[in-house]
């Protein structure tokens, strides 16, 4: 799936990848935005790995809250940063999953940031359709 985000977004500039003309927000963004959840996707597996319960399970207004908020809060993340905490957030995700006790690997226990997503690839997708509109 890390391939389709990648992919999504080869070849930009760094002027394009900060321009915030997707919904109103920039490649860059969407890239901060799905390192924020492998981040949280990564807690809640080691979470859920020591028998504990997802701190995670949002109604759909909390979610908009969050990602809200988390939007606010790294919207000034350099490119440079963004491109580290996308890096980062999945290596500390991978490293979760390989660790994880078969508790921590059970997609049941999870809440909003499941051990599965198809959100990687949702933001994947809407780069991809603002490349193809803009011809570039």
């Amino acid at each position: 799936m890390r391939e389709g985000l990648l992919a999504a977004f080869d070849g930009l500039s760094d002027e394009l990848m900060c321009e915030p003309s997707i919904d109103g927000w920039s490649v860059k963004d969407h890239l901060a935005h799905i390192a924020l959840w492998d981040d949280i996707r990564a807690s809640e597996v080691v979470r859920i790995s020591a028998g504990h319960e997802s701190a995670w399970r949002a109604t759909g207004d909390q979610d908009a809250a969050y990602n809200a908020l988390a939007y606010s809060l790294r919207r000034g993340f350099s490119l440079g940063q963004v491109r580290w905490e996308l890096t980062t957030s999945r290596q500390r995700l991978i490293d979760a999953i390989s660790s994880a006790t078969p508790r921590g690997l059970d997609p049941s226990r999870y809440g909003e940031a499941g051990l599965r997503s198809s959100h990687e690839a949702a933001h994947a997708g809407w780069i991809a359709r603002w490349r193809r509109e803009r011809g570039i």
